[in-house]
């Protein structure tokens, strides 16, 4: 049984599960499938390792790489504690007064092959650049305390969803250091090209990072206004018109 049309036409605005029609009791087979699909994609978003000198290629620079605390990927997923911390042995050279941007695996390695590169070309970062892997958010808070950097920019692979595999998360915290909570932090979410483009997500970023520094602050008291700024795509036009 196919879905009302309503239903149908909601689907051209959304990947969510939304009319999929019916088959007896059950989903269709092209339907099921197609969950199946997307369940092994989010499965190896969380397993696929960074591939580290792809990453250096594309920045064309040198980039430190760091560890958390979790030795491998199994010990990572059952123990969250340990990807918020460094390896014990990790030497940092500190860079007092940077603002350093983390390139992380998180759930995701890869949302962080894929995009982050892109993004901090967009923003136009000259600053130091790390590359972590069993990493958790906060684990940015050690790294930014043992650079002494002013702000740290957490650029991390997103848990993944049935239809967003390859989604980006970029956490700002300013004085990063160990303790710091999400409170502390503004985040940009699910960047990827079928959520917030390059483009977009650079913009507010640049935004919440020039008014981190007039401010002193970040999280909760730093309200992203970056978005009535920014103008919206017209999807009436294919030639990506955008509109106030």
């Amino acid at each position: 049984m196919t879905a009302p049309a309503q239903w149908r036409d909601l689907r051209r605005h959304t990947t969510a599960r939304v009319a999929l029609g019916r088959a007896g009791n059950a989903v269709p087979t092209e339907a099921h499938l197609a969950f199946q699909a997307d369940h092994a994609a989010a499965r190896d978003a969380v397993h696929t390792p960074l591939v580290i000198a792809d990453l250096l290629a594309t920045l064309g620079r040198t980039a430190q790489v760091v560890q958390s605390a979790a030795p491998d990927r199994v010990t990572f997923l059952r123990r969250p504690d340990l990807g918020r911390r460094l390896a014990p042995d990790t030497m940092i050279p500190p860079m007092p007064g940077c603002l350093a941007i983390v390139i992380a695996d998180g759930l995701s390695a890869i949302a962080a092959q894929c995009h982050a590169c892109d993004l901090i070309a967009a923003l136009g970062h000259s600053g130091p650049v790390l590359i972590a892997t069993q990493a958790r958010v906060a684990l940015g808070d050690d790294i930014g305390a043992r650079l002494q950097a002013r702000a740290v920019l957490m650029l991390i692979g997103e848990r993944p969803g049935l239809s967003s595999a390859d989604s980006l998360g970029a956490y700002l915290t300013w004085l990063p250091r160990i303790g710091r909570t999400d409170a502390e932090r503004n985040c940009v979410s699910n960047i990827r090209p079928g959520g917030l483009e390059i483009a977009e997500a650079a913009f507010r970023l640049r935004w919440l990072m020039e008014r981190m520094e007039r401010v002193g602050l970040t999280g909760v008291g730093l309200k992203d206004e970056s978005k009535t700024l920014y103008p919206a795509f017209d999807p009436q036009h294919g030639d990506g018109r955008f509109v106030r």
